[in-house]
């Protein structure tokens, strides 16, 4: 009966005990709450995927956002087997691990590191101290936090997203674009195992300086992978042929008007999904500038180019100018935004808005004689007359005098209120100045504008708004 009371008393104690401590857990979790406040470089994609552009944290950090999409099942097999094998069930702090660490420490007075999770070690990324017991309880704490507010596989992605790799590089993403120049998804098991063994040596294991020793130690590596089978015979065969060839590379710097337009536009996102087509980009920056190379002897020296998918909106080709490094020309000008006349190009609207103003139709016969309009007297790009022309041959022509005429008739008021419709800014603001000259570019608009205002005619009249993300 005594020992059956003995044993209700050390249940209940122990109960006690456990209760005690989650109280006291929760209470801590309330006093001391977790902040996950991490600042991540700035990146703009294409539509597909690939960076455009990138920019540095305000620490002057790479630190490239690596997406959940990313990590692929070998990342998480390699990273977890390597740094924390009982990963996915312990609740931030391994026991076992801790345990034995301590009886290291004791019967040897040496520390040892073993012990730390891959919770516990982005506690400590998150809140970089020393490396003192006093410490190493708090990164069991936060830990613990983290296990609660977020899922194995969100810790997981804080860990690859802060892991150094020495200089300023940070995150396996990161690691991945300016050493081998591909996303983390893209990585064989042999570039991520050797990844993976980076962190713990940043700075005696640099990719494009130490690239025989960090093979080695990959190699190490996949062979136990191989004992442990963590990965197929097969796949350890392969992973071994493959030469670990990295060097640091360049960064992205496609689009640039773009990207840094995008950065300033959208400050709260860290990666900026666009709809640019990046053949495409590429295609068009090689055309605008052998044109301008063309034309540079006759002071032509820039130009931009915005290429829009008329159905959907979307932004495919966005070039600000003809060479963003040129400085002398304005080269980093952006000429999309840029106010600027717009010539002639207005013209189809205001013949469009005189067909549904009943005043005209394309075979409508109007003069093309010398005119003047109180004292405005506009002429034809030729300074000739060609007496009497339809409509549609005076628009093929892009003849001035028939234009103004129009423009007369349809009164310049019904021509500024459909152009501020259509987020004509600057035509908006100077509704008031403007006359007659309209119709031949006596105006400021913007590239962007008219690209919009040309989708229109593509999708019977209807104007949208050009989409970017």
């Amino acid at each position: 009966m005594s020992i059956g009371l003995k044993i209700e008393g050390i249940l209940k104690g122990f109960i006690l005990f456990i209760t005690g401590s989650i109280l006291l857990f929760f209470l801590l979790f309330l006093l001391f709450p977790l902040k996950v406040d991490i600042e991540f470089s700035k990146v703009v994609t294409a539509r597909d995927g690939t960076i455009l552009h990138s920019f540095l944290t305000s620490d002057e950090k790479w630190r490239l956002k690596t997406e959940l999409s990313e990590i692929s099942e070998e990342m998480q097999k390699a990273i977890t087997h390597k740094e924390d094998r009982y990963f996915y069930y312990h609740f931030g702090v391994n026991p076992i691990a801790v345990a034995r660490a301590a009886a290291y420490n004791i019967t040897t007075g040496k520390r040892t590191s073993g012990a730390s999770t891959i919770s516990m070690q982005v506690a400590r990324m998150l809140n970089r101290k020393p490396r003192t017991y006093g410490n190493k309880i708090k990164e069991m704490f936060r830990a613990m936090q983290l296990e609660v507010l977020y899922s194995k596989k969100e810790i997981l992605q804080l860990y690859l997203n802060l892991v150094p790799y020495g200089g300023n590089i940070e995150g396996v993403k990161s690691a991945s674009v300016f050493y081998l120049g591909k996303s983390p998804d893209q990585l064989s098991i042999a570039e991520l195992t050797a990844l993976s063994i980076i962190p713990n040596r940043p700075t005696s294991l640099v990719p494009g300086k130490n690239n025989e020793r960090i093979q080695a130690e990959r190699d190490k590596w996949l062979k136990r992978y191989q004992r442990e089978g963590v990965f197929s015979e097969h796949k350890i065969s392969d992973a071994l042929d493959e030469d670990f060839i990295a060097y640091r590379k360049k960064r992205p710097q496609f689009a640039p008007h773009y990207c840094y337009r995008m950065q300033q536009n959208y400050p709260e996102k860290d990666i900026i999904k666009t709809f640019i087509d990046l053949n495409k980009q590429i295609k068009t920056e090689e055309i605008l500038k052998a044109h301008i190379d063309r034309l540079y002897a006759n002071r032509i020296r820039n130009a931009s180019a915005i290429v829009v998918d008329n159905e959907s909106k979307e932004i495919l080709v966005y070039v600000g100018s003809a060479d963003f490094y040129n400085q002398e020309d304005g080269g980093q000008v952006d000429g999309v935004q840029a106010i600027r006349s717009p010539g002639s190009t207005l013209k189809p609207l205001i013949y469009a808005a005189a067909f549904d103003k009943g005043i005209q139709c394309p075979k409508t016969v109007i003069n093309d004689v010398p005119i003047n309009f109180a004292g405005y007297t506009p002429e034809n790009f030729d300074r000739k007359c060609n007496g009497r022309v339809s409509v549609e041959e005076a628009l093929a022509l892009s003849l001035n005098i028939p234009a103004v005429s129009t423009l007369n008739k349809l009164e310049t008021e019904t021509l500024v209120d459909l152009l501020s419709a259509c987020n004509f800014q600057q035509i908006s603001k100077d509704r008031n100045k403007l006359g007659l000259s309209l119709a031949l570019g006596g105006c400021g608009v913007r590239l962007e504008e008219l690209a919009a205002l040309y989708a229109m005619f593509a999708n019977e009249g209807e104007f949208q708004t050009l989409k970017n993300t």
